[in-house]
């Protein structure tokens, strides 16, 4: 048995996403999971994480899916068998988040818990005023780059209300320490839910800096906790 997410784009009506799941029995597969991505203007993009026999029979599966009216394959990608929902994936990177001790390894543990949430080829925390990479992965532009990036992103939210940004990079900042959490992928879009998903992980991390630095502050300076 192989494991398998196939992301489409549907109409957003009753039955359509029933259709799909029929093509994908007739092939032989079973639709294990469901991630609402993104809707509006009368369209739904899912994830849906389907089990299928064997690997080859992913092109007639999309063959079948395809002869569906208003049905659209965006990807297709491979995924382990015991692969979690991505809203525990989620909650597991929090945990892990909540857990570390010292702002170094807070922010590793960011950079590499989004990483593998998102299946990102790259991730940063960076402070943009410096520009200063306080974490990142391998692929990760460096940072002047990075720097420019979340300057003009939140330049452009100001000049037209809206948190305009790439479709192929995701950030969120952390408004407390000034810093910004980007990740990036080729190939498949990051969508609303998953950029709301990111903005609390930004935030979990964020208020986790705010406790090390108060705790680490009251330390150097014991008589202030007194």
């Amino acid at each position: 048995m192989s494991s398998f997410v196939l992301r489409v784009w549907l109409a957003d009506r009753p039955g359509a996403l029933g259709a799909v799941a029929s093509r994908i029995g007739a092939v032989g597969g079973d639709l294990v999971g469901i991630d609402i991505l993104e809707r509006g203007e009368g369209r739904v993009i899912d994830e849906l994480t389907i089990d299928l026999p064997s690997e080859d029979l992913i092109p007639l599966m999309l063959a079948k899916v395809g002869e569906l009216d208003a049905v659209d394959v965006e990807d297709v990608r491979s995924v382990a068998p015991a692969l979690s929902h991505p809203l525990v994936e989620a909650l597991e990177v929090g945990a892990d988040l909540l857990g570390e001790q010292t702002t170094g390894s807070l922010f590793d543990a960011l950079v590499a818990g989004v990483g593998l949430a998102y299946s990102a080829e790259w991730a940063a925390v960076v402070d943009p005023d410096g520009p200063l990479v306080l974490s990142s992965s391998d692929g990760a532009p460096r940072g002047p780059w990075l720097e420019a990036f979340v300057t003009g992103t939140r330049s452009a939210a100001r000049d037209t209300g809206a948190a305009a940004s790439a479709s192929d990079v995701a950030w969120a900042g952390l408004e407390v320490s000034g810093l910004a959490l980007l990740v990036g992928r080729s190939g498949r879009p990051f969508r609303a839910r998953e950029r709301r998903q990111l903005a609390t992980l930004a935030r979990i991390a964020d208020h986790r800096w705010r406790e090390l630095m108060t705790r680490d502050g009251m330390r150097a300076h014991p008589a202030r906790s007194s």
